[in-house]
């Protein structure tokens, strides 16, 4: 075996030229990609020498495949080799491709070029704006051939009507339904961006969650859930509701403090507390609640794990509301239940750097995250005596 370039190896190596996209791409620029030389890996004196006859055959078979036996694909460029032992010799050693008809023939591409023009110009027609994208993904546009009457429909829809502020499935284009939109937001993401005037986009808002948000559509609203911990708050006699999160900024009562946990049971166990609720189960998705506008004026507390990811929590709370306090979360609760710690998942272990814990928080922080207590410590708040978390609330109740 050697590795001696073969026509298949010419075609290979132009195949990764059209995968890059460029000769797709000198269509839309301008640009001259012809003619292309590639180089052979070729014999040497002492293949010359001792293999002769594998050489002369190695040459055959390029020139067997080249273009003046083909009528196209590629041409060899020879030189001149001396051998004391073979004599003087004509050796390939590159081959020239001169013209795009030669490589598409080569690589059976005319199909596919003649359909991106189709593609390209249908596209360009109605979004100028476009050939740059085309240039640096003529393969995308190929892939979704034959959906671009319903993209280019979606775009012009999204051109005409701006931060809609409607709902995905309430967009009237005819011939789309939703699917297609949500099959495709990477795509459609990356279109809308190229094609929207920058003052619709809010670039904040990014990945395919924050797909409705960039654009201005609406999209379902969170919910929150919690229990009113005082019966002279309640709500038409009730005291456990979940509301949608602009239903929850708009509470017609306005309780003095608000305690946020993570675990569901402790939310539903919540001990009563004079003017209070208790938020339970957001996780990290504690943003559209921060954003409701008197929790700037509520004394808040939030109750999560000892652990590395309720620390990050806490962090991203206090962006919004820098005035919360932390319940349980301190040293002294953690050494009194060390019998019940348990390791955190090193997958939702905290990485960042926070710069809103206090001085007591970040110490404990710091020697979570160095496992300088134990590797991975961690005590869920569901293992937190009952006793513990009334003692804490005395100061509120």
């Amino acid at each position: 075996m050697t590795n001696w370039t073969r026509p298949e190896d010419i075609r290979h190596l132009l195949a990764r030229r059209w995968q890059y996209g460029s000769l797709l791409a000198a269509r839309l620029t301008g640009e001259r990609p012809y003619p292309i030389e590639l180089r052979l890996k070729h014999p040497g004196p002492r293949d010359i020498a001792l293999r002769f006859g594998a050489v002369q055959d190695w040459i055959r078979a390029l020139e067997h495949a080249a273009k003046p036996r083909q009528r196209y694909g590629y041409e060899l460029r020879y030189t001149r080799t001396r051998n004391r032992v073979q004599g003087s010799n004509a050796l390939p050693v590159s081959c020239l491709i001169a013209s795009e008809d030669d490589a598409l023939r080569l690589l059976g591409a005319s199909a596919a070029t003649k359909r991106f023009d189709a593609v390209s110009g249908r596209i360009l027609e109605r979004f100028p704006a476009l050939r740059g994208w085309l240039a640096a993904h003529p393969h995308a546009a190929l892939e979704h051939a034959e959906e671009w009457e319903r993209i280019l429909a979606v775009l012009e829809w999204f051109a005409a009507h701006p931060r809609s502020g409607r709902y995905l499935r309430e967009l009237d284009i005819p011939g789309v339904d939703s699917k297609l939109i949500e099959g495709r937001l990477t795509l459609f993401r990356a279109l809308l961006d190229e094609v929207l005037p920058e003052h619709t986009i809010d670039r904040s808002a990014t990945g395919k969650r924050g797909f409705l948000q960039r654009y201005g559509l609406r999209g379902a609203s969170p919910l929150v859930r919690f229990r009113i911990l005082d019966p002279e708050l309640y709500v038409s006699g009730l005291d456990d509701l979940t509301l949608p999160a602009e239903r929850f900024r708009a509470l017609p009562i306005r309780p003095r403090r608000v305690f946020i946990t993570e675990n569901r049971i402790n939310g539903l166990v919540f001990p009563d507390c004079t003017g209070a609720i208790v938020v339970f189960g957001l996780g990290y998705g504690l943003e559209p609640l921060a954003r409701t506008p008197w929790l700037s004026e509520t004394a808040i507390h939030y109750w999560g794990d000892l652990d590395t990811h309720g620390f990050g929590i806490l962090e991203r709370l206090r962006a919004h509301l820098p005035r919360a306090r932390s319940l349980l979360m301190d040293r002294a609760t953690l050494e009194a239940h060390r019998r019940l710690w348990g390791q955190e998942p090193a997958a939702k272990r905290y990485r960042g750097e926070p710069h809103r814990l206090d001085e007591n928080e970040w110490a404990l922080f710091d020697d979570l995250r160095h496992d300088r207590l134990g590797e991975r410590v961690r005590l869920e708040q569901e293992r937190i005596g009952f006793g513990w978390l009334e003692r804490a609330l005395v100061p509120y109740r």
